[in-house]
């Protein structure tokens, strides 16, 4: 598939070297995901046109299959663009940081900026982005950075949470074609065959907050979130930022068809945090093994909307952080 190239030969110009000084930018490059039609394909396309009349050269990757988003930001080059921007859904946008950490951990971090085109949008609802064109551009645009510290699951970048119990069985198993039709729909759907049909699985859950590893406990499922939102504005952990260097652990202690249920109303329902049984600690590290079984077998851990590993799964804070451009 071609590029789409609308470049600006001028040499990008830095405004300052500290983290709070805006950058000049002057040359972008986008990764898109195309299957986003419609509505949110003329959003990409109005986000382009602003830049341009702003006088920045953006060059548009559409990308053809799973993989591509993370290679073409990990062969961005710093010397050649400002920043790379994820047009798609939160798990594009994964892809993305994931190809952005090589240049982190070069410790030559090129800014992402964010198009939402996806389902829920968790990322941009974290970071206060809207989803019209115009303060999108601007966002992008104006060059300034909000640090964020991203966290990693057995190596794979992720930046909102990573699950392991229901909320990953239903991200590994929901349809892409039914996503696509009936949208956040589909994941409903999917969680109500996952209750229907899967068995009780329990999970050993060991944390580490920074003086070793201390004991097991055994829960229903467990999410490790970065930032406070859950699919969409829902909230698991009240107090997490992605700021802040800190794990949020959530604790789903009880099994069980009735228990499951009962927290899923609690978190679409904004009553979580009244469960008595439910608890958020705080952690630097995360162990998390499940049921016998490995590689392909292995229960999935899923990050951002997307499987990224398999139990069992070692999680911490990634070490470096990563601007993105939020205005």
């Amino acid at each position: 598939m071609r590029d789409t190239v609308l470049m600006d030969e001028s040499p990008a110009v830095g405004m300052g070297s500290g983290e709070d000084a805006a950058i000049d930018m002057r040359r972008l490059l986008v990764i898109h995901n195309p299957t986003a039609g419609g509505r949110r394909a003329r959003r990409l396309r109005a986000v382009v046109a602003r830049l341009e009349a702003r006088g920045i050269g953006v060059t548009v990757r559409p990308t053809g299959r799973r993989g591509d988003a993370e290679a073409f930001a990990r062969a961005a080059d710093p010397a050649e663009v400002d920043a790379v921007v994820a047009a798609g859904g939160d798990g594009t946008i994964n892809e993305v940081i994931n190809g952005l950490a090589a240049h982190a951990e070069a410790g030559r971090p090129l800014p992402l900026g964010i198009v939402p085109m996806g389902t829920a949008n968790v990322l941009a609802a974290e970071l206060g982005l809207t989803m019209d064109a115009e303060r999108i551009a601007t966002a992008i645009a104006s060059g300034r950075r909000t640090m964020i510290w991203p966290a990693q699951a057995n190596g794979r970048v992720f930046s909102l949470m990573a699950g392991v119990g229901l909320d990953a069985r239903v991200v590994e198993r929901v349809d892409p074609r039914v996503k696509r039709l009936i949208g956040k729909g589909a994941y409903v759907a999917e969680t109500l065959v996952q209750l229907a049909t899967r068995p009780d699985h329990r999970y050993r859950v060991t944390l580490d907050n920074g003086d070793g590893w201390g004991e097991p406990q055994e829960v229903a499922s467990v999410i490790v979130a970065k930032g406070h939102f859950y699919g969409g504005r829902f909230i698991c952990a009240p107090d997490a930022r992605l700021t802040e260097p800190e794990l949020h652990v959530c604790l789903f202690p009880r099994g069980g068809r009735l228990n499951a249920l009962r927290y899923v109303w609690g978190v679409t329902a904004g009553r979580l945090a009244r469960f008595p049984d439910y608890r958020v600690v705080t952690a630097r590290r995360v162990r998390i093994e499940g049921p016998a079984g490995d590689g392909l077998f292995a229960d999935a851990v899923q990050g951002d909307g997307d499987v990224l590993a398999r139990l069992p799964v070692e999680i911490a804070l990634a070490g470096w952080r990563l601007p993105v451009l939020a205005g």
